[in-house]
């Protein structure tokens, strides 16, 4: 059975990670957009990583420019965006695609082990969120209209799991 744990993704500043480092830890997946309206998420979601991370919780970023172009930026764009207006400190991903031939094969396995609404596997927007067990495998999908603050009680089960 394949796990997160079996992908690697490059990272924003260009070097290659394997998720595999992540193993025996909660991980927040999110794909994201800096010109979103959902776009001040990231304060929301550096709030949950800070919260969480001594823990044993990690939010990874994947940048995502399918929905409206809402992420147009180069990855030393995108960085310095978070990083400016929102104090990003989690793992951010180079840009990736979530929907279509082409997306991640990340995205293909999140959307394939937790479809959305009546069982469609597409990403609708920016700041969908898929929360990862310990053990690599999904626990939940959320939709981009669901704050990441929402999500405490959940990442804190399954960090006493």
């Amino acid at each position: 059975m394949s796990t997160v744990f079996d992908f690697k993704a490059d990272t924003l500043a260009g070097a290659p990670a394997d998720l595999a480092q992540y193993r025996g830890k909660v991980l927040l997946i999110v794909n994201t957009a800096s010109k979103c309206g959902f776009t001040p998420q990231y304060q929301g979601l550096e709030a949950v990583y800070q919260q969480f991370k001594d823990q044993g919780a990690v939010v990874l970023g994947f940048p995502c420019n399918q929905f409206g172009a809402q992420e147009p930026g180069s990855a030393d764009e995108i960085g310095a965006f978070c990083e400016k207006n929102y104090g990003v400190s989690f793992p951010m991903f180079a840009k990736v695609d979530v929907n279509g031939s082409g997306a991640h094969p990340l995205y293909q396995y999140l959307k394939k082990e937790s479809p959305g609404l009546l069982g469609t596997e597409g990403i609708k927007w920016n700041f969908t969120k898929f929360l990862i067990r310990k053990n690599g495998t999904v626990y939940k999908r959320y939709a981009p209209t669901t704050k990441p603050e929402e999500l405490a009680d959940d990442i804190a089960r399954l960090l006493a799991e």
